[in-house]
């Protein structure tokens, strides 16, 4: 099998829809309504339907970023017709007149923009308040933007972030829903196609859920702070916030922002990362507008529709689809749209001490069956020297010094008299501790090659790629692992 490799993700809210998506598509009342082809219309759900969906409300399952303190969180769930949703489950104090909360949830739940990770449903069963959603597997502006960890955001992907929240934000305004709570980069997510979406939960009006906007006053509207109050206008300089957020990479206060700009800093503003991959003219104009955002008058600001018509002359590689300039999967098969076992999800987040914990209780049930040529030497001491090294390399690997287990292991795979896939997968996890990831990928490898079939062989080659950061080639190794898995469960 070829290296294949990619990045897993999840994070909030599933699509089941498909949109024809234009750049140039009119971002009016229209480009929220006309292509509306599979979207199932807003429903109430019973508390048992979500609780089987997400699992009994398993942690596993929550994907909130966002700031939300618990019980405040965001699961991930899968109806029973199979399509994945986040739930959104509020503070018990948070709705405390069930009636209002269902008002406004059908109110969101009315709006339908393929710019939006739209509301599809509600749940209000005693002091139960949840809210389910489309589900987006690629994760958030804020991971991609600030956390990447392969290549930074092009300079296409974040012109056009900017210019669909835009269009995200007069569709609401033109629906009546002009009002944003707490707009910033973890409300901004990432559909299977690679295209922003705007999540549907900040439409609603906060009531006791806390308040519109995180505690750090130095991102909060000027008149927000004087009022309490969010406007339209509000949430214009919100959106310049995320503006900064676009030029910068990172989370840059808007006094220092505009500090220089007037001072005519711009480089200085701009993320070093895209030096010399886009033209200063298109810089200027972004700052530019950026700096109207974040006018200390609220009056001085731009509406949502002169964003878009600023926003899109500015769009640059306009044929390219989104999930290759953000550099994602396409379509459904996401990693966690797939059924992985517990060592698979662990392999899907690199996370090593699952991974230790779920081979040693695995033991080397595994090996059963796969043929060891030996011959009158397993009497010799060679092969008692062999069984030896493998003794105290499970014995180094139950007591974590993987550097000991390393060279026991290495001691019997040379040995050449006994064949072991699952010694081969446990000095692969050593390697992973040990910041050896080629040598963990070589390892994985060989186990395959010694039994194809077995899925955990598959799952370590994903954990090894996605440490070398070939996380396109991880994502494809997990599905190949869950298919054989599916198929050992059949047979």
């Amino acid at each position: 099998m070829g290296a294949r490799c990619s990045k897993f993700s999840l994070c909030f809210f599933p699509c089941q829809i498909k949109f024809k998506s234009s750049l140039n598509d009119s971002s009016d009342s229209e480009n929220g309504s006309k292509n509306e082809e599979s979207l199932p219309g807003f429903r109430e759900f019973s508390l048992e339907q979500l609780r089987a969906a997400t699992s009994g409300f398993s942690p596993e399952n929550i994907v909130s970023e966002h700031g939300e303190k618990a019980p405040n969180v965001v699961y991930r769930g899968k109806l029973e017709d199979d399509h994945w949703v986040a739930v959104k489950r509020f503070n018990k104090s948070a709705w405390p007149d069930a009636r209002q909360f269902l008002d406004e949830a059908k109110t969101v739940g009315q709006l339908r923009s393929e710019r939006l990770a739209n509301l599809i449903g509600s749940c209000c069963d005693g002091d139960e308040r949840l809210l389910v959603a489309e589900f987006m597997p690629n994760e958030t502006l804020s991971k991609h933007l600030f956390h990447w960890e392969t290549q930074p955001m092009k300079w296409a992907m974040r012109l056009r972030v900017a210019l669909y929240l835009a269009q995200a934000l007069e569709y609401c305004s033109i629906k009546g829903r002009a009002l944003y709570h707490d707009l910033n980069a973890y409300r901004v997510l990432f559909d299977q196609d690679g295209n922003p979406r705007l999540s549907c939960f900040g439409l609603m009006k906060n009531s006791r859920d806390g308040k519109s906007y995180s505690t750090n006053l130095a991102f909060t509207p000027p008149e927000y702070l004087r009022t309490g109050r969010v406007t339209p206008e509000s949430v214009v300089y919100s959106f310049g916030t995320l503006l900064l957020d676009l030029l910068s990479g990172k989370h840059i206060p808007p006094s220092h922002a505009l500090d220089l700009i007037r001072g005519k800093n711009f480089s200085m503003l701009m993320d070093s990362c895209l030096e010399g991959h886009f033209s200063n003219d298109d810089g200027t104009e972004l700052v530019r507008l950026a700096s109207r955002c974040l006018q200390y008058e609220s009056r001085d600001r731009p509406n949502a529709k002169s964003l878009v018509v600023a926003l899109t002359p500015l769009q640059k590689e306009t044929e390219v689809p989104s999930y290759v300039l953000l550099g994602v999967p396409h379509g459904n098969g996401t990693a966690k749209q797939i059924t992985l076992s517990p060592l698979g999800e662990a392999c899907s987040r690199l996370d090593l001490t699952a991974i230790h914990e779920i081979l040693e209780k695995a033991g080397y049930k595994d090996d059963e069956g796969v043929a060891n040529e030996l011959s009158f030497q397993m009497w010799t001491n060679q092969i008692q020297e062999t069984l030896n090294a493998k003794k105290r390399g499970d014995s180094a690997f139950r007591a974590k010094d993987f550097a000991t287990a390393i060279e026991a292991y290495t001691k019997f795979i040379d040995g050449g008299t006994m064949i072991s896939p699952t010694a081969f997968a446990r000095r692969c996890l050593c390697y992973l501790m040990n910041d050896m990831s080629q040598e963990a990928l070589g390892d994985a490898m060989q186990a395959q090659v010694v039994n194809p079939e077995w899925p955990t062989a598959f799952y370590l080659q994903a954990a090894a790629l996605k440490s070398l950061g070939m996380e396109n080639d991880a994502q494809e190794t997990l599905k190949d692992g869950a298919s054989l898995e599916a198929k050992r469960n059949r047979d």
